[in-house]
Formats: C-alpha cells, structure tokens, sequence
C-alpha cells in the first residue's frame, strides 16, 4: 500500500466509516445541529437522509463516540427487507437482549421491560436505523408502536432513522406515514460537499494519518476532483486513494492534474465509481430568456417560528404602551397622592412590570435574532449551491 511511500500512520481515505476522520462540512454541521436539537428533545423520530456516500454512517459513528453510555443507551441497526415482526426481533437483539420464544408478543415484552429497567435507571434509550429506505411500511409501523412506551409521561424510546433519498419522500408522501410523520420533531437532508470543502476534507483526513505535505497536490486537482466526485465524500474517497496508489506506484510526491485524469479514465473503465457527468453544452442557438429562478425554499417551520415570536413580541409592546399610559394617566389624575402609601405600592407594582416586560423583550430580541442568523445560513448556502452549479 502507499502508506509506508508516503509516511502515513494509517489509512487516510477508507471507506468504512470512522468517527476519527469526521469532518465537518457545512451540511454536516447543520445535520449535528439537528440531532443534537433532537437527542435533548428524548422523544419521537429523528431523521437524517443523503445520497449513497454523503456521510450519513459516519455521522451517527461520530455521534456514538460522544455519547456518554452512564446516561443513554444506544443501539443501531442496518436493515435490509425487513417485516413488522422480523424488525421487533432484531430491535430485541440490538439492545442485547435473549428473547425466551420467537414470536413476536414476547419480543415486545422483553424490549419493553428492558426500557423500563433501563429508565428506572436513569437512562434514555436510542435506536439507530440505517438504510431506512429498506423497511417494509408494517416495519415503519412497528417502529412507531416502539416509540409508544412510556414510564408515566415519560417516553421510554427516541428512535433515528438514516435512509437514501428517496426514503425522505416516502417519509413525506406516503399516506399511510401520517402518524410516523407526525413524531418527526427534527430532519435534515445532507447535501454533498461545496466545492470549498474538498481541499480541507482531503488534509483533514491526511493529517489524521501523520501526513506532512508528503504528497503536495496541485490546486487544480481539487477543482476537477470536485467536479468528478459532485462533492460526495465516499466518491472523494474513492479517487484519492487511486491517485494515492498511483503516486505510490510511480513513486510521485507530487499529485497533479494528469493523474487524476489517469485515475478517472481507469475507473470509468472498470466501472467501480459513477462519476459525476458534466451536462451536455447545447449548440451556439440564441435561446429565449428564461424567467428568474424562483428564490430557494426557506424552511417553513423556522418561518413560522420567527412569525409567532413577532407576534409575541408585538403584543408584549402593546401591553407595555397601554401600562405606561395608565402610569401617566394615574399621576395625572391625582398628582397630590404620590406620597400616599397605596399609591406607591400601585406605582411599584407598576415599574415591576415593566421590568419584567423588558426583560422579557430582551430575550424575545435574542432568540429572533438567532432564528434570522439561521435562516440567512440557508439562504447563504443555497445562494452558493446555485452559484456553483
């Protein structure tokens, strides 16, 4: 292997997922954002979708690394064409547990006793399901009837589901999912990677290995290593580790553009990655203008937040306009009372308000300004995703 031509102390590009290499690009920074909001929420369904090599498993091995196992305990699954019944006796396994019988009634029971035990014992439970896509729609039911059991008010299951894209549809679209759908308190779609973001993904994973410029890459690689890839990390994965068994071949301490090109060609030729394909140029033909894009979707739920907290707001100005009016009017009314006992116990009680109004408007002030940052983050990166395509 190129490890020992280079200096490497391992790996740099494998494709098994490894928390050690997790990079955080701006989607997965967004993605952690989310679970995180989710894991502190202890209930419901947390879903994380992407294309095959977005990043989704080493995601979730990032996330498991940073759980702490005295207060949740974690289980995950990679599933395949499971049933209703066959997903309950997996979920039973994943958490360690001998199930006495294989029907299903006593599956349930055993996972139902061991939430409990493990609640009375101060700890939440997670389920983690990969290739979501995979589960049968009496799966995903059986999946909801989980996230049924409680310990008084208390839910005893929060459950991610991690699928392709096209389990973000069913999620969405699906008639019989109204109640899963319902139960989805956070979701994030990861994107690929901008183009920015190839350079430092590929010397972050390099100096996870020891690597110290040994080899140097020429700015161009990056460019069309983006291009080929679309930005997906597994395919970057991919094309380094040739480009690195390429350089170690030829023993090159330098990888240029004429490299990469060589390594593109042999894997289209063995078909082992689908490059991405420039779009065909259309023919030098004068083109009617086309209408301005419509502006990129702003997520509707931090819309309607950001729309109830100036509600709020508003009123609590009004409230305050209208205890200041009366303030005025009292002191106008009966001036000559201001040193009366009683008037000064109304007068306090007035000016204790309208502290409490303030500071109430200072927080409101902080979370609105926090919910805009965010929702300029989403305009921003798809500003640059269109600009870019």
């Amino acid at each position: 292997m190129f490890n020992d031509f280079y200096g490497l102390t391992g790996r740099p590009f494998q494709l098994t997922p490894d928390p050690t290499f997790y990079f955080e690009s701006l989607t997965h920074r967004k993605a952690l954002s989310y679970l995180s909001y989710g894991l502190a929420q202890g209930e419901g369904f947390v879903v994380i979708t992407g294309e095959v090599g977005a990043g989704k498993s080493t995601l979730v091995a990032h996330l498991m690394a940073t759980i702490d196992p005295a207060r949740l305990t974690a289980a995950q699954i990679v599933t395949s064409k499971l049933d209703g019944e066959e997903l309950v006796h997996v979920v039973a396994q994943a958490f360690g547990l001998i199930v006495d019988g294989h029907d299903k009634a006593s599956a349930l029971g055993a996972i139902e006793a061991f939430l409990h035990d493990e609640a009375r014992a101060g700890r939440r439970c997670l389920l983690v399901v990969d290739e979501s896509q995979n589960l049968e729609l009496e799966a995903l039911e059986e999946l909801r009837m989980l996230s049924n059991f409680q310990l008084g008010a208390h839910p005893l299951l929060q459950t991610l589901l991690l699928g392709q894209p096209e389990f973000r549809n069913t999620i969405q679209e699906h008639p019989q999912l109204e109640q899963l759908r319902q139960r989805v308190i956070a979701a994030h779609h990861l994107e690929a990677m901008e183009l920015g973001e190839v350079q430092p993904y590929i010397e972050h994973r390099l100096k996870c290995v020891g690597w110290n410029g040994n080899p140097k890459f020429d700015q161009r690689v990056f460019t069309e290593l983006f291009e080929a890839s679309g930005g997906v990390p597994r395919r970057i994965n991919q094309i380094c580790n040739r480009l690195m068994m390429l350089g170690a071949v030829d023993q090159r301490n330098r990888i240029d553009g004429a490299m990469l090109s060589a390594v593109l060609e042999e894997l289209e030729l063995d078909g082992t990655l689908q490059l991405k394909k420039p779009a065909p140029q259309p023919d030098a033909v004068v083109a009617p203008v086309a209408a301005a894009p419509a502006p990129a979707p702003v997520d509707a739920v931090a819309l309607v937040q950001l729309q109830a907290m100036l509600a709020e707001r508003d009123a609590q100005i009004a409230e305050l306009q209208q205890a200041v009016i009366e303030l005025a009017n009292e002191q106008e009314a009966a001036p000559s009372q201001v040193s009366d006992p009683t008037q000064g116990i109304s007068l306090a009680a007035i000016e204790a308000k309208l502290s409490g109004f303030e500071a109430k408007m200072l927080e409101q002030e902080r979370t609105i300004r926090h919910t805009l940052t965010m929702l300029i983050e989403w305009i921003e990166a798809d500003d640059a995703s269109r600009a870019a395509a």
